[in-house]
């Protein structure tokens, strides 16, 4: 088969995928990339003051910028989905939400003068999205209050205005806002593709494995990056 260039894609390409094969449409598919902040992959950042381990977030932050680099390469959107609130806190719920006493950002700020309004707020260090993997011109950038980008966002009308139907899934937290993310993307007539190798959880190793049993059984498919990129290349110019 002659593959073309970006944009002028096959109708579909087979992923190697778990639980099994399944066709995508490289022009109608996006590469989410979902809070990859310092709050969550950097030192110093939100979970690291958490005490959650990120020890591999360097690696899942190396293989998120191949990733998208191909797709950019290819012509494939990406998009970035960035967590954080209004320096008043206003966007995180009043006292009727659950989210100020669920969200980790919320939760450590009440409970710690000295971090009130520099985590995940926006304009500040923790909120940024890491150095390495800045979103480009012609990029997708959604600001997102809640776990789920869908939620409270404009995501659904911009990617369907592109017409894209596929997303693969990137980021941090594979258990929390991937997921989440992830479910409504599945709710809303898409077809999700999570990244093993290109996400993280938060908490022991064992929450990454109930995502991956979640996705692979009931709301999607996941595969390695490799078998992505080795696709993206194929179309390049």
């Amino acid at each position: 088969m002659t593959l073309a260039g970006p944009l002028d894609m096959p109708n579909a390409v087979k992923l190697n995928a778990k639980p099994e094969p399944v066709e995508v449409e490289l022009g109608r598919s996006a590469v989410v990339v979902v809070d990859m902040q310092n709050a969550f992959a950097s030192r110093g950042g939100m979970l690291d003051l958490a005490g959650a381990d990120i020890s591999d977030a360097p690696r899942v932050t190396a293989g998120i910028r191949r990733v998208i680099e191909g797709a950019r390469a290819a012509g494939v959107a990406v998009v970035y989905l960035q967590m954080g609130y209004s320096a008043d806190l206003r966007t995180g719920g009043g006292p009727e939400s659950p989210n100020p006493r669920k969200e980790l950002a919320l939760c450590l700020m009440s409970r710690n003068a000295e971090w009130k309004g520099k985590l995940l707020v926006e304009g500040t260090w923790d909120f940024a999205i890491a150095d390495e993997l800045a979103p480009q011109v012609g990029d997708i950038v959604i600001l997102k209050t809640r776990y789920s980008g869908f939620a409270g966002t404009t995501l659904d009308e911009r990617l369907r205005a592109r017409g894209i139907k596929y997303l693969f899934f990137t980021g941090i937290a594979t258990n929390v806002c991937v997921e989440s993310t992830l479910r409504d993307a599945y709710f809303n007539e898409y077809w999700p593709v999570l990244l093993r190798d290109c996400c993280l959880q938060a908490g022991p190793p064992s929450m990454q494995e109930a995502t991956l049993y979640n996705v692979e059984s009931f709301f999607g498919w996941t595969i390695e990056s490799g078998e992505l990129l080795a696709h993206l290349a194929a179309v390049r110019l």
